[in-house]
């Protein structure tokens, strides 16, 4: 795989450096969010906070704003809080270690070619660690996330094409790519695809109407200036649902992404 990896591995800006923080932010942005939409925010990110230290000092606030556009806003906080543990347990530098940068694309691989089974998250992360080569974690996390993107997709991966199709669980155990588009193998030639159970693999619900949606419109509001509660609901685009954007906005509080100030009228602000 690391052969395949070195013949194909994207040209992408995260690639050209080898500073542990900046690869690092490049990770976290890609969970869940396709390289297309990273590309951009990477570079204004690192420009902000170019160092674990810049972005403990910024403050949570100062983070969550730069991430608008990028989704998931618990990344940002996570990542803040990251950079804060580092410069208080780390000297301000992250930690070398060995291990394996597991996305949505490395569960997929990782359920496919190696377990041959579904694979939660955590438990993908500790079978990524066990194969990463000492010395290569780099080389191996990159072709990793590049096999996942173009090779072994979501519905008909290119199994052909894939360098670990010898040993791949899947197709040793008479798995198909007929099977990768959801079919369950009932006609008795085909085993179901390990990744469709698989935790990463369940489709979300519905965007416009939920709470995700509602969330993260008060986030946007909250990065414009600060909401007095007697808005909130119109923030989340609730005017007449007060009672659910207070469970909202009571959410956004307890995870750390605002804080209340202010007496007789409150005022939330990001942290």
């Amino acid at each position: 795989m690391l052969e395949w990896g070195e013949e194909h591995r994207r040209d992408l800006p995260w690639r050209r450096t080898r500073d542990p923080w900046s690869i690092l932010v490049s990770e976290v942005m890609l969970q869940q969010t396709q390289v297309d939409r990273v590309v951009p925010h990477y570079g204004r990110f690192l420009a902000a906070f170019p160092t674990p230290a810049a972005c403990a000092a910024a403050g949570p606030a100062a983070v969550v704003r730069l991430w608008s556009g990028l989704g998931y806003n618990r990344r940002a906080l996570n990542l803040h809080r990251a950079a804060a543990a580092m410069v208080a347990e780390h000297d301000g530098q992250v930690p070398e270690e060995e291990t394996a940068a597991v996305d949505t694309n490395g569960v997929r691989v990782l359920a496919r070619a190696v377990a041959g089974a579904p694979l939660a998250l955590r438990e993908a992360m500790a079978l990524g660690d066990h194969l990463v080569p000492a010395g290569k974690s780099w080389e191996f996390n990159q072709a990793m996330f590049d096999l996942g993107a173009t090779v072994c997709t979501a519905s008909r991966p290119g199994c052909l094409q894939c360098p670990l199709r010898r040993q791949c669980a899947w197709l040793r155990a008479g798995g198909t790519t007929a099977t990768a588009d959801g079919s369950d193998g009932t006609d008795g030639t085909d085993v179901p695809d390990p990744w469709r159970a698989s935790p990463t693999a369940r489709p979300q619900s519905t965007f416009a109407g939920s709470d995700r949606q509602g969330r993260g419109r008060l986030l946007h509001a909250l990065r414009q200036g600060a909401v007095r509660r007697a808005d909130l609901a119109a923030a989340c685009g609730w005017p007449e649902d007060t009672e659910r954007a207070e469970r909202i906005t009571a959410a956004v509080v307890a995870e750390g992404f605002a804080a209340w100030s202010g007496g007789k009228d409150p005022i939330l602000r990001l942290r």
